[in-house]
């Protein structure tokens, strides 16, 4: 446990100076009620169905996919979602889970668990309140992707639009492409990994977390400031994006890490002209 706690510390993660209560958790591993919720059902990965989607309402999907995780399916397939609204959301149980098309706004928001695949796009805050599981989509994605995500992965392998992981918590977010203006607005924890371009203001008024970008950067956002890319960093980004067969086309090893200046940690303690000079 000593070295994992070394590596992170070495790795730019957990360096602020808090007062009161830590934001840091403990668990037992050996005590794995903590991982699973105490309604979750057990499924069989080899148990798969099908849904066709095609005549199906939202909630419609939804209750479908819990009814066949409530049975023990930990394979589903859903085809021609036709890029519905709020499909896939608040599975808190493991399950494979695979779109055969594209998604609507707020897709697979408060998901907590599943490893899900969507083949085609996703709109606006796909993922949002991510808490564990993977999602991976093949094409593209809209603005405000991975909001407040606190854990797992979350992959576009295409381009995604402005405020990607605005307030991203923990996790993290991988864009195969290219990501909009405002990309880890207020970020306060987790990893962002940009393969392409990023948009103006990367990073405004992040608190912490660190992101990686393979591209051009437009501009920083308030408080961002780039960091030395270390050995840990290429490993870890080297294990991270072969996992979902992305990377930056100007070589892992020449990618720009940034990081939060810590100018703003102290804001509210700050004379009126030192507040001008950070902002």
């Amino acid at each position: 446990m000593a070295s994992v706690e070394h590596k992170s510390h070495d790795m730019g993660l957990h360096a602020e100076q808090l007062t009161g209560r830590t934001q840091q958790r403990f668990f037992d591993a050996s005590a794995e009620e903590n991982f699973t919720y105490p309604w979750a059902h057990e499924v069989d990965y080899a148990k798969s169905a099908t849904i066709d989607a095609d005549e199906m309402e939202s909630t419609e999907i939804n209750l479908k996919i819990r009814e066949l995780l409530e049975s023990g399916h930990g394979d589903i397939t859903i085809k021609n979602p036709r890029a519905r609204h709020g499909v896939g959301v608040g599975i808190l149980n493991r399950a494979r889970i695979k779109y055969e098309g594209s998604l609507g706004y707020f897709g697979c928001g408060l998901i907590d668990g599943p490893n899900v695949h969507i083949t085609g796009r996703v709109g606006w805050s796909c993922a949002e309140n991510m808490m564990a599981g993977t999602v991976v989509i093949d094409s593209n994605a809209g603005s405000t992707f991975g909001a407040a995500i606190r854990g797992g992965d979350l992959v576009c392998r295409g381009d995604v639009g402005s405020r990607t992981g605005i307030d991203q918590k923990g996790g993290t977010i991988i864009v195969g492409g290219r990501t909009g203006a405002f990309s880890g607005f207020m970020m306060q924890r987790g990893r962002m990994v940009i393969c392409g371009d990023a948009g103006k203001n990367l990073g405004d008024s992040m608190y912490d977390g660190t992101i990686y970008v393979g591209g051009k950067v437009a501009d920083l956002g308030v408080d961002c400031v780039p960091a030395d890319l270390t050995e840990l960093d290429v490993k870890w980004l080297t294990h991270k994006l072969g996992m979902y067969d992305v990377s930056p086309q100007c070589g892992i090893e020449n990618m720009q890490k940034y990081v939060a200046g810590k100018q703003l940690w102290n804001y509210d303690n700050l004379e009126p002209s030192e507040k001008k000079l950070v902002l």
